[in-house]
């Protein structure tokens, strides 16, 4: 008897789950409340148990990708459906024996299995995600759980694992190629397959791409592109194993795939190009094709005009240097254009004195850090004044929706990270309203980490309410942040400097060397007008320079 193995609900607000591990492979025996994976919820992470005794016939949802609630993400067979063929025991060489041996037109035959390796759902608002990093190459060995791309999504950059143990038999798209979430971009042939990619071009497969090709044939900027390349001398430009592969079958030249256009990036041939040049080379053609495509700039041009600028300023004078924008930098581009469409920006600016502050991290940092290990700084301080503040002035903590007005009664407080080399990303932490000094600080230094080594997930920088961002850490005095949509408000913190200023001492003014700060506020004048955001700003300043040092 077939056993579907569930998603299942772990609250009940819990629409969905996230599958973080998988303890068995396919075709491995699972006993009665065996743990066989591990998920994560918006509430709690948590092993799943084996509903019965029996074999894991398949697996329908892989590591790391996210599926709703009573969702079917593996099937078990009991032994009750496996004897019906036969012995168990017999059951299980065989197809072994024989597949590897003697079947060699199907690659799910050659003693392994075939595993697609879908673009993974990262979030329930994300439909599709930008490869921005190939681990692998076609016929490298991969281990379950070793890391073979990584991708880019509105929400997160991560690492996407390997759910199986194997060899990379086929990579169907290249480096910024954005593919929808759920499409294959790879397979792995199982440990115990072919370990070559003559399976990708086998004649089952062959059929269906040129029954497509009349109607992609005419599409100008196609989804599919290359990923592991070789380069020819001739001209240089890259060719995908799958392109080769179908050149090579039919009889395709190199001076003939010089002469295709190519609507991939940068003019690249993709699988769509080639197999649309075969067809009209079939209808006779091809020749006005070849013509075209001899200038290589004008093809590139007219096959993706979304290339046309970037093949203008190829060929720059001598001195500038032609950089693209990697998909971070775009989706930051994207983002602050968006913002400034947006929301209409006020920015306001207020000192701050902190010799209370200063002093005691200079007295208790060490002593804290080795007692809690938790490294205070600044920074953890002026999140708490900040929260203390949007909770006196809601208004700031809201978001505006058509005409209504969203104020948040839970604090989820955004947390600017810089990205090697030229990158930004905003984790929050969620309900930092409920945290203290400690709390922060290390949540701060948690999501900071996670950040800069491509480990956040979707939750981690969904459902912001207000953010902060420390460009003193640069050494700028201070600036004007642009606001993180949909919010309402950004306080920027600028460098802590010594520097004199007047001080009333026994009734008389006299100067003094204090640690000064200016903290920014950009806020939405649609929203948020100058006395709102004058008073949280001097909210925040009157928390720092009174702190409470007993709440540490």
């Amino acid at each position: 008897m077939k056993i579907d193995v569930v998603m299942p609900k772990m609250g009940e607000s819990i629409n969905e789950g996230t599958i973080i591990k998988w303890y068995k492979k396919k075709g491995d025996a699972v006993e009665k409340d065996e743990i066989i994976f591990e998920i994560s919820t918006d509430k709690v992470d948590t092993e799943i148990p084996s509903p019965d005794d029996g074999i894991l016939s398949e697996i329908k949802v892989f590591e790391n990708e996210t599926v709703e609630v009573d969702t079917v993400v593996a099937i078990i067979e009991t032994e009750g459906s496996a004897s019906q063929s036969g012995n168990e025991e017999e059951a299980k060489p065989e197809p072994v024996k024989e597949a590897a041996p003697e079947e060699v037109a199907s690659t799910a035959e050659v003693g392994g299995e075939v595993v697609d390796i879908p673009m993974p759902k990262m979030g329930e608002s994300v439909m599709e995600g930008t490869i921005i990093k190939w681990n692998k190459e076609v016929g490298d060995p991969v281990e379950v759980d070793e890391i073979i791309f990584e991708i880019s999504t509105d929400k997160v950059d991560t690492e996407v694992p390997s759910p199986v143990e194997g060899t990379i038999s086929e990579i169907l798209f290249g480096e910024n190629d954005t593919v929808e979430v759920g499409v294959t971009v790879a397979k792995v042939t199982t440990s115990g397959g072919v370990r070559q990619s003559v399976p990708a071009s086998s004649k089952k497969e062959e059929p269906a791409p040129k029954q497509e090709a009349p109607a992609q044939k005419s599409d100008a900027a196609p989804v599919i592109n290359s990923s592991v390349v070789s380069d020819t001398p001739q001209t240089g430009r890259f060719y995908s194993p799958l392109v080769m592969n179908i050149a090579s079958k039919e009889d395709v030249s190199h001076s003939e795939l010089e002469m295709i256009k190519g609507s991939g990036v940068s003019g690249r041939v993709t699988k769509k190009d080639i197999l649309a040049y075969l067809e009209e080379r079939k209808s006779g053609k091809a020749a006005p094709v070849q013509q075209q495509s001899k200038p290589q700039s004008q093809p590139v041009q007219q096959a993706a005009p979304e290339q046309s600028s970037e093949s203008k300023i190829i060929t720059p004078h001598e001195g500038i240097e032609v950089i693209p924008m990697d998909n971070i930098r775009k989706r930051i581009m994207y983002h602050m254009i968006n913002s400034r469409d947006t929301s209409v920006h006020v920015t306001a600016v207020i000192e701050v004195d902190l010799t209370k502050i200063h002093n005691f991290l200079k007295a208790k940092k060490q002593s804290y850090l080795e007692k809690t290990g938790v490294k205070l700084t600044y920074l953890s301080f002026i999140a708490y004044s900040a929260i203390k503040a949007l909770k006196e002035y809601p208004l700031l903590n809201a978001s505006i929706e058509n005409d209504n007005i969203l104020v948040k009664h839970f604090v989820n407080l955004g947390v600017a990270v810089a990205v090697e080399p030229n990158g930004l990303i905003v984790p929050n932490i969620k309900n930092a309203d409920e945290k203290n000094i400690k709390g922060l600080a290390r949540e701060i230094i948690d999501l900071s980490y996670k950040a800069r080594n491509k480990q956040l997930m979707p939750d981690n920088i969904m459902d912001g309410t207000f953010t902060l961002t420390n460009y003193g850490t640069f050494g700028s005095l201070f600036g004007t942040p642009i606001i993180n949509q949909p919010e309402v408000g950004i306080l920027g913190v600028g460098a802590v400097t010594k520097k004199p200023v007047v001080v009333e001492f026994d009734g008389a003014d006299t100067i003094a060397i204090k640690p000064m700060m200016y903290l920014s506020l950009s806020h939405d004048h649609r929203l948020v007008d100058g006395m709102l955001g004058g008073k949280f700003l001097r909210h925040v300043k009157d928390t720092l320079e009174n702190f409470d040092t007993n709440l540490v």
